[in-house]
């Protein structure tokens, strides 16, 4: 069996990829991060004519009902691009919240908005991903919710929350309810927007037309796929930069590409990030076609992506030299967005422990 992407996923890719290195060069992405701003109008707005928001909506709500593959090669260009954009909640994990779990009327009243791009969604499921503490997160109760949510992802710019409580229930939450309050986090990541909610007896419209907690998972593997594939992403353009940055800086009268230690340095970044778009792939292919194996198979993209990751990240550096560390090159902001994609929705350790316990080791 020979596993590839289809002409029209590779024209798809190709489309998203050009249209980013116009809107979203590195001076647009620094503008945006120093004004904090959650999405780049220009840069979404271009998205939004390319369909990308309705990537995973039914065509009968709007969108184009592709398959997670698909939407993993758009993440895969939004990280090389660090784009300043919401997408992960937006785009892929609220719609497949309430594709899995909402009533026919949820649907109908959210999911045409979203595949538009007239309205972004939050989702506030870190806390049940990663472990909350105790007397942690939030309790529903009477249609009410109290308590607080962490690491919220697209948190500034939504304009309503899928919300998880402590027991696995989903939620939905306007950004303008009475009784919320938000509070934006500073991360090491300035090109996305990550903040805590504050729940004080806030109203809630419950996802309760299936298995909530069936689907909390599902909408949790798709999200650490997306992350893998935005690490994958970004990881590659660091290698770019530093393979481009080695052709030109001289030392001792030669290029430093031309040393055996720096050709060593690329070629093992290389080698060691290339393997997880194979595990990506299938990962995100299992999602659709092999539900039994989808959880395992998005622990195990997770946690590679995130480990290779962050040895692409820093040897990519170390090729740059002291220039690595400035703000000229840029470099940081793809170092940065690697680091909070490893630590977004379980670390690399909790998600290896999880996908251990799937296998019944350890017990």
């Amino acid at each position: 069996m020979e596993f590839g992407l289809s002409e029209d996923q590779r024209l798809m890719q190709d489309s998203v990829r050009r249209t980013l290195d116009k809107v979203s060069s590195l001076d647009r992405v620094r503008v945006a991060a120093e004004a904090h701003d959650p999405k780049a109008l220009d840069v979404w707005h271009a998205l939004v004519e390319l369909g990308v928001p309705g990537m995973l909506i039914a065509e009968e709500y709007g969108g184009m009902g592709l398959t997670l593959l698909d939407a993993a090669l758009i993440a895969e260009e939004l990280g090389r691009f660090v784009a300043p954009v919401p997408y992960i909640a937006s785009a892929v994990m609220v719609p497949l919240a309430l594709a899995a779990c909402g009533s026919e009327k949820q649907k109908e009243a959210w999911l045409p908005k979203l595949a538009s791009g007239d309205i972004v969604g939050g989702i506030a499921i870190s806390e049940r991903a990663a472990g909350a503490r105790e007397g942690g997160g939030v309790t529903a109760e009477g249609g009410k919710l109290s308590g607080k949510s962490l690491f919220v992802i697209d948190f500034g710019a939504a304009d309503f929350f899928v919300v998880a409580d402590k027991v696995g229930g989903l939620h939905l939450v306007d950004a303008k309810a009475k009784g919320l309050t938000k509070v934006q986090l500073t991360t090491i990541d300035l090109t996305r927007s990550v903040g805590e909610l504050q729940f004080d007896n806030v109203e809630a419209e419950a996802l309760s037309s299936g298995d909530a907690k069936a689907g909390l998972q599902r909408v949790l593997d798709a999200g650490r796929i997306m992350l893998a594939a935005d690490t994958l992403g970004a990881g590659w353009m660091m290698i770019d930069k530093a393979v481009e940055y080695a052709k030109e800086r001289k030392q001792f009268g030669r290029v430093i590409g031309s040393f055996q230690a720096v050709k060593h340095m690329c070629a093992e970044m290389a080698s060691e990030l290339e393997p997880g778009r194979s595990l990506i792939w299938y990962a995100a292919y299992a999602f659709d076609e092999i539900p039994d194996e989808a959880t395992l198979m998005a622990s195990h993209a997770k946690s590679y992506l995130s480990e290779v990751g962050r040895f692409v990240a820093r040897t990519a550096t170390e090729v740059h030299g002291g220039m690595g560390f400035t703000d000229l090159l840029g470099l940081h902001y793809w170092f940065k967005r690697i680091g909070l994609d490893r630590q977004l929705l379980g670390s690399p350790e909790r998600v290896r422990n999880e996908a251990a316990a799937l296998q019944g080791w350890g017990q």
